[in-house]
């Protein structure tokens, strides 16, 4: 009968280094999860207090938008890349929704009269018949001294405009009318030089996450009306403008990668 084969025996266990290993492993996944928390809480004071604008989305050149401009010629907002570009909405009918906004507007229009590498394009959502549009965007845009090349007043058919005004530009409603009156989002949409749309990012002094803010002057104007305070000595609607400005030179500052 041949011998057993010496290598085939069972292993003797010694309880003891089992106990020291599991100690050492235990040590080690403790240790591995304390680095792990170290590093996300240095990550998060990082983040905390980056103020760089939030990229929300990408207009691409297949999703880009059309339209009828006030001098009667037909372009792609496409065409301002390069540029930063603030955008928002209005209703020639029913200019009520956006004063605030156009009145925004009007003033980045002169402070910003010589920067070449800003745009400002104003949409208009009244349906119009394509030949009575050119006409009423070339008076519009004399009567709010909405002046090219800087300033572009433009319009397209509604379900093409207002699809866009909502899936491209991140509106909080689609234009809709009722009552008699067209409802939609005035808000300034910022665009960056390639095509994204941004957001100010306002870090929070108690820590946390920062404040992801759109530059929606009715809503600073409501916490106005209900007299929210800011912390400085400027309202709502005037730190929101402020912020704005801050954000529009932070994009201005980037550079166009074509």
């Amino acid at each position: 009968m041949p011998l057993p084969d010496p290598s085939l025996e069972p292993a003797i266990r010694d309880p003891k280094k089992l106990r020291n290993t599991a100690w050492v492993l235990v040590g080690i996944i403790i240790l591995g999860g304390w680095l792990v928390l170290k590093a996300y809480d240095r990550w998060s004071l990082q983040q905390a207090g980056d103020d760089r604008p939030a990229i929300i989305y990408r207009i691409t050149p297949e999703r880009d938008l059309r339209m009828l401009r006030q001098d009667g010629k037909i372009m792609d907002l496409v065409s301002l890349r390069g540029n930063v570009i603030a955008v928002n909405v209005m209703s020639l009918r029913d200019p009520q929704a956006a004063e605030l906004s156009m009145a925004v507007m009007k003033r980045l229009a002169e402070s910003r009269s010589g920067t070449k590498e800003f745009n400002l394009v104003s949409l208009v959502v009244d349906p119009f018949p394509s030949d009575k549009l050119s006409a009423d965007l070339a008076e519009s845009s004399a009567a709010n001294g909405m002046m090219l090349p800087q300033w572009w007043l433009g319009g397209n058919e509604p379900k093409t405009l207002h699809k866009f005004i909502k899936n491209e530009l991140k509106s909080n409603i689609y234009p809709n009318e009722a009552n008699g009156k067209w409802l939609y989002d005035s808000s300034i949409v910022l665009i960056d030089k390639n095509g994204h749309i941004r957001r100010a990012v306002v870090p929070q002094k108690q820590g946390g996450p920062p404040f992801i803010a759109t530059f929606d002057f009715e809503q600073a104007a409501a916490w106005d009306a209900k007299r929210a305070k800011t912390g400085t000595a400027h309202t709502n609607l005037e730190e929101l403008e402020i912020l704005l400005n801050k954000t529009i030179d932070k994009l201005l500052a980037e550079p166009f990668q074509p």
